[in-house]
């Protein structure tokens, strides 16, 4: 065998394994340009809600945090807020105290994490309220927040996930490019399975749940990655969760360094866990007949958009025929893919920076793989991400 013929059947190998993610990207971004479905008008009901905010160690952002939140209102009727203290060493609680928040303290040194966090408050404040929305602790929301929430349970909602962005893409390259990569990914991708009548998913910041959801799927942290792993089980259950497309929150991002490296590890090694896990097990409810199950599993398969592009060119540029073919037809659909995520923003020149620095990006998270390999395994432990600080306005 040649070389010639090597090289092409490795493209031929790239270009079958980035299908399933073009189809996918492309059926989403077609369908986020289309024209937002009006949303039927919700009942005169009241509807008793919490906001619930798992912290461990944010004492230099929860301040910011509370502040946003309160400051935003909530016009129809107010809401309870409860900061989860989860194995905090430091002066979260009494800060949140402060700002006359409910605090409820968590100490388990086996059962540590974001999900654990959660786990315990939707345990001991399920029966209390009609809704939960569930906030990180860094993150700062818009006048009006509380009220967007409330009227889509009014309306019937059973789970609902808001546009999530980054709160400070001018601080590096990184965090530039972060801020382009969610808005594809958390306001492109959900707006595309929205007009669809898809489930849109679950981000793990800004999302709410209802009491009746908990009821019937039960929230339980089981791996780095629970928000993920929570709505494919919603996803069992015949659960869809809706976009609020009209309200959004922004989180603060690693800027660079370890922090930067952890949150890619714990959220890509999780990505690569839930594949092994539930992937043949949508494939299979896919081929019986349930469609419903197709678009997660294409979710699934597509690889982070760093590996999806190399995939694309090695298949465009070293294959031939068919396999060329598919390679370059998928670099179109992901370079519309990226003009709507940058006509999604208000700095295409940020953008432009953005993309520049994709080459040493591709590098830097290739470097990065053996963490993202140990973080996939079963039972990895959940790492915080440091963040840094940002000043209130």
């Amino acid at each position: 065998m040649n070389f010639a013929t090597i090289l092409n059947s490795l493209a031929a190998g790239a270009a079958f394994a980035s299908l399933p993610g073009s189809l996918e990207l492309a059926q989403l971004t077609l369908g986020s340009m289309l024209p937002v479905r009006k949303q039927e008008a919700g009942q005169d009901k009241i509807i008793r809600l919490a906001v619930i905010i798992p912290a461990h160690n944010e004492q230099d952002v929860i301040s910011v945090c509370l502040d946003s939140l309160l400051a935003s209102g909530a016009s129809e009727s107010p809401c309870d807020v409860f900061v989860v203290a989860d194995n905090c060493t430091d002066q979260t609680a009494s800060i949140a105290r402060a700002k006359g928040v409910s605090v409820m303290e968590r100490n388990d040194d086996t059962r540590r994490g974001k999900g654990f966090a959660l786990e315990f408050a939707f345990h001991y404040l399920r029966r209390g309220y009609d809704a939960f929305v569930v906030l990180d602790a860094d993150s700062i929301v818009p006048v009006g927040f509380v009220d967007h929430f409330r009227r889509a349970f009014s309306r019937g909602a059973k789970a609902v996930q808001c546009v999530y962005l980054v709160a400070n893409p001018d601080q590096s390259s990184a965090t530039r490019l972060m801020d382009l990569s969610l808005r594809a990914f958390n306001k492109i991708r959900p707006s595309g399975r929205q007009r669809h009548g898809q489930s849109v998913g679950i981000l793990g910041n800004g999302f709410a749940l209802s009491r009746g959801t908990l009821e019937a799927v039960p929230y339980v942290a089981k791996s780095v990655v629970e928000d993920l792993e929570y709505h494919l089980e919603l996803l069992d259950a015949g659960i869809r969760v809706e976009f609020l497309h009209d309200v959004q929150v922004n989180g603060l991002m690693p800027a660079q360094g370890r922090a930067r490296s952890t949150q890619r590890a714990r959220w890509e090694g999780g990505r690569l866990r839930m594949i092994r896990e539930f992937a043949p097990r949508l494939m299979a409810r896919a081929l019986a007949g349930r469609m419903e199950c197709l678009e997660p599993l294409l979710d699934l398969l597509l690889l982070p958009l760093s590996f999806h592009a190399l995939l694309l060119a090695f298949a465009a540029f070293a294959g031939a025929g068919v396999f060329r073919g598919i390679g370059l037809l998928g670099l179109a659909v992901l370079l519309l893919h990226l003009c709507a995520a940058i006509a999604a923003g208000s700095s295409p020149l940020r953008d432009l920076r953005a993309i520049a620095s994709v080459p040493f990006y591709i590098v830097w998270k290739l470097t990065r793989v053996p963490m993202i390999m140990a973080t996939s395994l079963r039972g990895a432990a959940w790492v915080r991400t440091d963040r840094p600080v940002k000043e209130a306005a």
